[in-house]
This record gives structure tokens, C-alpha cells and sequence, in this order.
């Protein structure tokens, strides 16, 4: 994937992220907020928005399935 493609999926997820803490929904993001990087830093490298996108789409699935569990 070019960089391009990868802070534009970065900027989706985060998005994501945002309506999860607007809307109330249990989340925990410490691991993505400790990484220190946003999607518009797009002059940090190819490595670290991947690294973002992999840890936040883990906790976004994390969190989806938490939701799933809970409403059976």
C-alpha cells in the first residue's frame, strides 16, 4: 500500500475512533493514544501510520466484539 493510501485509511479509522468516544461507547484507545501520531501528521513515515492503523483497528475489533458478546 502507498503512503497516501495509508494515511487515508489512518484518517477513516480515527474517524471511527471519534464517533466511538462522541457516542459513549465503551472504548479504551491508550494503546493508539500513546503512539503520539495523528493522521494529519503526514510527514511522519510509512512505518508509524501502519503501526497506528494496526493497533487502532485491533481496538476498534476489540471493541466490536465486546459490544457483540454483550447484547446476547
Amino acid at each position: 500500500m502507498k503512503k497516501e493510501e495509508l494515511v487515508h485509511l489512518h484518517l477513516l479509522l480515527a474517524q471511527l475512533k471519534k464517533y466511538c468516544e462522541e457516542n459513549g461507547l465503551e472504548c479504551s484507545f491508550e494503546k493508539y493514544n500513546e503512539l503520539g501520531i495523528s493522521p494529519f501528521q503526514v510527514h511522519r513515515s510509512k512505518e508509524e501510520h501502519k503501526q497506528a492503523i494496526l493497533i487502532l483497528g485491533t481496538e476498534l475489533a476489540s471493541l466490536t466484539m465486546r459490544n457483540h458478546l454483550t447484547r446476547r
